[in-house]
């Protein structure tokens, strides 16, 4: 595949992903428009959970059934309606129901851009690929935090969804025009339900050992993510820091290293390292809670944490994409449709749980919270790997 379209993927899935992200550094001044209280607002977050949970069953699966372009082009024009439904929220019902709608159609975007670049992607170059676009995801996701900080100082948090609203309907044309033809789903294909097609997907979540393992992996792993960044503006804009939002997004920015690390690890899975790199990847998630806890008395071990946290994260998310994806051609919007869900669940949970251990426990609960799910998703995978070495042992 060209460069430049490898870059095209991955900018266009970036743009997409970070509407997903921009109320994570917001939720204070959110809060403060419509009074609500710390320990209930991580409910946007989940929401937008919820949003993407529903996308990655009821949207993401029918790129395997119809044309990839039109449905892109359906899902941008709703995605940009309910940026703006966000940005003009009159009431708090108002506002879940928008960032509801911002879940379902960013994640439908997201993860239908990264279904249609393994798609396009040679089989030996899947893995790169799928890294590349996994690591434009990781950078939108932190550029949102950046882009929502400073806008929201310019013009509010409002004027960050009109914005992005406004960014969107720039994005659709070019991209829509250089996307790569891709073959058009078989009669076969096109002929399935839609329900029996939602169904296919559940069958892959429950017969694909491969994909079980690789979900587990990957919702204790966004779990511990959001853990840690739905509780970070609520401690730094808070004294002693006082930190603006602007400042809250542009620490994530040292953590886009990780962008590096997804496309190195998409590398490992194409030449077969795929367990090297999730054993290193699990263990820089876990070791990233020690500075992130000193965090009260240094600034500089905050951005050593989120450097680990990050690159464990990401080298973790790309090496299971890498892996579900081999050696399967006709199903990849299922899959990663399945994959995702695992995400959506631990993301909406991790953003719950880290706002309520805030209110009650402060950041070293945070941090103990986000250490315990850590070390969970390790002895996960040493329990599995142990018992596929047993298996798989001469007798």
């Amino acid at each position: 595949m060209p460069r430049g379209m490898v870059v095209l993927f991955a900018i266009a899935s970036g743009m997409s992903v970070a509407n997903v992200y921009y109320a994570q550094p917001l939720l204070d001044a959110i809060a403060s428009d419509f009074t609500v209280e710390l320990s209930a607002i991580g409910g946007v977050i989940t929401a937008t959970q919820v949003g993407c949970a529903l996308a990655l069953i009821l949207l993401v699966p029918l790129g395997d059934r119809v044309d990839r372009r039109r449905l892109m082009i359906v899902q941008w024009l709703a995605l940009i309606a309910a940026l703006l439904m966000v940005a003009l929220a009159p009431s708090t019902l108002a506002l879940l129901a928008g960032m509801l709608g911002v879940g379902l159609l960013g994640t439908a975007m997201t993860q239908g851009l990264i279904a249609y670049a393994a798609s396009a992607a040679p089989p030996a170059q899947q893995g790169r690929v799928v890294g590349a676009a996994q690591g434009g995801v990781f950078v939108g996701l932190l550029l949102a935090r950046v882009v929502a900080g400073g806008v929201s100082d310019v013009a509010g948090w409002r004027g960050v969804y009109v914005a992005a609203a406004f960014m969107m309907a720039v994005l659709a044309p070019p991209l829509l025009r250089r996307l790569p033809a891709l073959a058009r789903p078989g009669a076969g294909q096109q002929a399935v339900s839609y329900l029996k097609l939602i169904a296919s997907m559940f069958t892959l979540l429950f017969h694909d050992r491969l994909l079980q393992r690789r979900g587990m992996l990957a919702m204790l792993m966004f779990a511990a993510f959001n853990i840690f960044w739905s509780a970070l503006a609520l401690r730094l804009t808070a004294p002693p820091f006082s930190l603006s939002h602007v400042a809250v997004g542009a620490l994530g920015l040292v953590g886009a290293i990780g962008a590096l690390a997804a496309t190195r690890a998409g590398r490992w899975a194409d030449a077969g390292h795929g367990q090297v790199a999730t054993g290193f990847s699990l263990a820089l998630l876990l070791v990233a809670w020690w500075p992130l806890s000193h965090m009260e008395s240094s600034l500089a071990a905050l951005i050593v944490g989120i450097v680990l946290l990050d690159v464990g994260g990401q080298a973790l998310h790309v090496t299971n994409q890498s892996l579900i994806f081999r050696d399967r051609s006709g199903d990849h919007s299922r899959l990663v449709g399945a994959y995702m869900l695992f995400y959506s669940v631990g993301s909406g949970a991790g953003a719950l749980a880290s706002t309520v251990t805030f209110a009650h426990a402060g950041w070293y609960g945070v941090c103990v919270l986000g250490a315990g799910v850590s070390a969970t998703a390790g002895v996960f995978w040493l329990s599995v790997d142990l018992a596929r070495k047993k298996r798989d042992a001469p007798s």
